[in-house]
């Protein structure tokens, strides 16, 4: 008995894995237009209902992709070396760093979901759940430049961090390094000056 529920177990999370991999293939290849649950399960090789079983709606289901996403590219262990920072300043540095790295990783899910989401709340509701952590991993780097006292005078910590998420966004990093053809190392150093002297007292 507790064989076979362990092997039911472990299918579901297969089918589970596969949706949540065929549904972040189809988003990228199709600028997240037309992926329907339809062509998420015939990817997958599962029945419509198969996906709701196990995500209940296509909402939750585009919400748990970008999480797959980020749990495949160790979002945690990145995160973290910000929130260990010895310094506000060094934070704000790791910030840019991480950011300089991550997006390239997530650019084909990030742009389908930008594409989409004017048409597509679904897409706008995971967009808006990935955009919650990295402004809030924006506010904790200006609470601590603040609480450091090198936060810039003309600045408090809810409007710096509203503007390092704005200059960090997915559109300026486009711009830069695809359009304007920056380089990752040119992209990350530039970023740490601009933010640096506009964000850090005296720098």
């Amino acid at each position: 008995m507790y064989g076979r529920l362990y092997t039911m177990s472990s299918k579901n999370r297969d089918t589970r894995t596969r949706i949540l991999e065929q549904t972040w293939r189809l988003m990228e290849a199709r600028r997240g237009r037309e992926v329907s649950i339809e062509s998420i399960a015939r990817a997958a090789g599962v029945s419509r209902q198969a996906v709701y079983l196990h995500f209940g709606s296509r909402a939750e289901l585009l919400v748990a992709t970008v999480r797959y996403a980020d749990e495949k590219n160790d979002l945690a262990s990145r995160v973290r070396a910000i929130s260990e920072s010895p310094t506000g300043g060094d934070a704000l540095d790791r910030l840019v760093e991480f950011w300089g790295g991550y997006v390239p990783d997530i650019y084909g899910l990030a742009r389908a979901l930008l594409a989409s989401r004017e048409t597509d709340p679904d897409a706008a509701a995971a967009w808006e759940d990935r955009m919650k952590v990295f402004r809030e991993g924006c506010r904790r780097t200006a609470d601590a430049l603040a609480q450091e006292g090198v936060l810039a005078p003309e600045w408090n910590v809810r409007a710096s961090a509203g503007m390092m998420w704005a200059l960090l966004s997915v559109s300026v990093w486009e711009n830069l390094t695809i359009d304007l053809g920056w380089s990752a190392g040119e992209y990350v150093a530039r970023m740490k000056t601009a933010l640096r002297r506009v964000f850090v007292r005296n720098s």
